[in-house]
């Protein structure tokens, strides 16, 4: 039973995530060769954005929910998700005020004037967005993960099957256009998750301040670390679109759509390790949850390693096919970042464990003291180096938070660095042996 979840729910989050990104990719690709330059960078920054304020709800919300749901008493979960309802509204009724407020002010650091009515349309999305959400937490808190990969496919293909028709015909649409659809798409997902869910979904109708403390006591750091880290990880893009163009921050986020690719393994693996990793900590303590960090950095890595090493290696084509001639200047961008990509793992699963474990706020201090070198490090060098200085001030922090994350993991949990290499170098032999070697000889 227990490798049937671990195989069902790693095929089922790889294929979640391949499609996520694939699609995405796909839209890209043709949206890219739609928009001109300026309108491309508008675009990146209005998703930017908007994907920093999604996650700040999620942030706060999210692994608490998770914890909670599939670690208390079956007679606590109704107070739970009200709970996390209540948390959400509130968050949601405050971003809609601060859109209105802020939406403009915006616009003009950018200076872009249509990026306001963008914002505006898009707290219709971040509504919908955050029942999404929900939904989607409670179902991975009961081991279930069928609706995550039902939803993520309609809200992704949705919007790429609309990008690929403006394609076909040739036809460019206002930026407006294509937030009237992720509108469209998001209601549809959100009531796909509403099937999946429903089952679960039990509420007391009352207020629950215990418990909307407990999640916000646990939320809190969990938040945090990730608006730290969206934070770190898009403020290269906003920076450029501040200090030099919108067309610098699209260049930019080329790159970034190329190496998203690279990270499939990574985020569907550690969808599976957090929920399972508490689990651990009860059962086999400290040395199960090393064994777990260690044997998940070298899964990943010897999944990563080759994909890094042929982009690296054929960035010039891969930058011709995906993005076309006018992206000729992303070629040394999309190397500086790919040697980056090779670190994601380890920092991804660092907070991974930590959380899972209560070490939520040594989680925060490590990605907070990280995204404040990684914006230091991006003013001093986008303004001496300009576009290339972006991603050179990426890849020196990624470099300083992987220092640190492992000291701390020794410390904590006594993680041997080397060790997911030796997993890594292992992952392919035992692939062989336990997947395609027996449909040989069945073939034979």
């Amino acid at each position: 039973m227990k490798n049937n979840y671990w195989l069902r729910s790693g095929m089922l989050n790889i294929v979640q995530n391949m499609t996520s990104v694939l699609f995405g990719f796909g839209g890209f690709y043709f949206l890219v060769r739609l928009l001109d330059k300026n309108q491309f960078g508008t675009w990146t920054l209005f998703l930017t954005t908007t994907t920093i304020i999604e996650v700040f709800r999620n942030g706060l919300i999210s692994n608490a929910l998770i914890k909670f749901v599939s670690g208390e008493p079956e007679a606590e979960r109704p107070k739970i998700i009200s709970a996390a309802f209540t948390i959400s509204f509130f968050i949601t009724l405050l971003y809609i005020l601060l859109t209105f407020i802020f939406a403009d002010h915006l616009s003009s650091y950018w200076r872009i004037p249509e990026l306001s009515p963008l914002l505006y349309y898009y707290t219709i999305i971040f509504i919908f967005s955050g029942l999404l959400s929900l939904f989607n937490n409670i179902e991975q808190a009961h081991f279930h993960f069928e609706g995550i990969f039902i939803t993520t496919f309609l809200r992704q293909i949705i919007m790429f099957l609309y990008i690929l028709i403006c394609y076909i015909q040739n036809y460019v649409p206002p930026l407006t256009y294509l937030v009237y659809v992720l509108i469209l798409a998001i209601v549809v997902s959100a009531a796909a998750g509403w099937f999946f869910v429903r089952k679960y979904l039990v509420f007391t109708w009352s207020f629950h301040p215990e418990w909307i403390k407990k999640i916000f006591n646990y939320g809190k750091y969990a938040f945090g670390t990730t608006v730290s880290s969206i934070i770190s990880g898009s403020i290269n893009q906003i920076m450029l679109g501040g200090m030099l163009s919108p067309v610098a921050s699209g260049m930019f986020n080329v790159a970034i759509r190329i190496t998203n690719l690279i990270e499939i393994p990574t985020n569907a693996i550690a969808n599976i390790v957090f929920p399972q990793s508490a689990k651990r900590l009860e059962e086999t303590g400290l040395e199960g949850i090393r064994y777990l960090y260690e044997k998940s950095v070298g899964t990943i890595l010897a999944l990563v390693i080759p994909m890094v090493l042929f982009l690296y290696f054929f960035a010039d084509l891969t930058i011709g096919l995906i993005a076309g001639d006018k992206y000729d200047d992303t070629i040394p961008l999309l190397k500086i970042t790919l040697l980056y990509c090779l670190l994601v793992p380890y920092g991804r699963q660092f907070g991974t464990i930590l959380d899972s474990i209560g070490k939520t706020r040594t989680t925060f201090r490590v990605v907070f003291i990280s995204a404040c070198i990684n914006i230091g490090m991006n003013y001093f060098f986008i303004k001496s180096n300009g576009l290339l200085g972006a991603a050179y001030a990426t890849l020196y922090s990624q470099i300083i938070g992987f220092v640190i994350g492992q000291v701390i993991l020794y410390k904590f949990l006594k993680v041997n660095i080397l060790h997911p290499f030796i997993y890594a170098y292992r992952f392919y032999p035992e692939f062989y042996q336990t997947h395609i070697a027996p449909r040989l000889k069945r073939g034979a």
